[in-house]
């Protein structure tokens, strides 16, 4: 078999949402606001969990987690779109976009570990209370906080290694406002049948048996929940899982749509668009949904304002 000809494009042309000029300083101000609102936001529930001691419990301890992860997953897109919005050029090194294609992936798996370490820690508080503490204990969060940065760095490592032996003929053009794994495959010149078998593999361990195993705990939940016999104790029981029930409602459901909305369009600005929810409105969404449902987080913040 002849030897594959493995020509290297030095840069990629993220083409973002429009070329329309008269649309930039509009989506220069939006995603700046965004960001703006996403970032401190993010950064305020992490201050207020670390500076009250009553909320050094184990679901606070991966609530703040989640926090300063969105915060991170937020940062590896938006300022680059916005820098090149400012500066009119669209251009990304390669080693530039294989960096912001891994830290994407990193933080997004490990919203996906974290959100299913809370579940878990729901089902532990509700269904065996009487055990909570015994179970989890500092050291099993610190094991189940190391599992999920080991887990995401390895599975983002192992999809950067296998990008690495593709070639792009230049000019790569990407039509998605970041590096985005699915849309590097779609443009390499060389086979990508192996890293396109790693990614069904990949989606199927590390993204169904998460979501089975959140969908397993709040069944649970629910069926403890509903054979309490007082109203104020199902209440209490309800109110503490809704935030993170809204949370992960929102983090699957966008990212179910971007998927389903990818398959169905045949324009990639399209999916562009719809990748907006997941990446950017759900992590700016998420301290307002924990600080308005949860009096404990209003209290720390009103404590941390002072």
């Amino acid at each position: 078999m002849a030897p594959e000809n493995h020509s290297q494009t030095s840069q990629f042309l993220l083409l973002g949402f429009s070329e329309d000029a008269v649309f930039q300083p509009l989506t220069f101000w939006c995603f700046l606001a965004m960001y703006l609102v996403t970032f401190w936001g993010n950064l305020l529930i992490v201050l207020a969990i670390l500076s009250d001691p009553h909320l050094h419990t184990p679901m606070y301890f991966f609530l703040s987690q989640l926090s300063f992860s969105d915060l991170c997953f937020v940062s590896t897109t938006i300022p680059k779109m916005l820098l090149n919005i400012q500066t009119h050029s669209k251009i990304i090194s390669y080693a530039g976009c294989l960096s912001q294609m891994f830290f994407f992936m990193v933080f997004g798996g490990l919203d996906n570990f974290l959100l299913t370490a809370m579940a878990y820690d729901r089902f532990v508080a509700i269904c065996h209370p009487l055990h909570y503490t015994v179970i989890m204990n500092p050291k099993f969060c610190g094991l189940l906080l190391l599992a999920s940065w080991v887990l995401s760095v390895l599975d983002a490592l192992v999809h950067s290694l296998l990008v690495l032996r593709l070639s792009f003929c230049p000019p790569s053009e990407i039509p998605h406002f970041f590096c985005e794994l699915n849309q590097l495959l779609q443009r390499a010149c060389s086979d990508t049948s192996l890293n396109e078998i790693v990614v069904y593999l990949a989606a199927g361990l590390l993204g169904v048996i998460p979501l089975t195993g959140i969908l397993f705990s709040y069944s649970k939940i629910v069926s403890s929940v509903l054979r309490i016999s007082s109203a104020g104790g199902k209440s209490k029981a309800f109110s503490t899982c809704g935030s993170h029930l809204s949370v992960v409602s929102l983090f699957y459901g966008t990212g179910l749509g971007v998927y389903l909305s990818s398959e169905a369009t045949q324009n990639p600005r399209d999916t562009a668009v719809a990748s907006v929810m997941y990446t950017v409105v759900t992590p700016m969404l998420n301290p307002f949904i924990y600080s308005l449902r949860n009096k404990d987080i209003k209290q720390a913040l009103r404590k941390l304002f002072r």
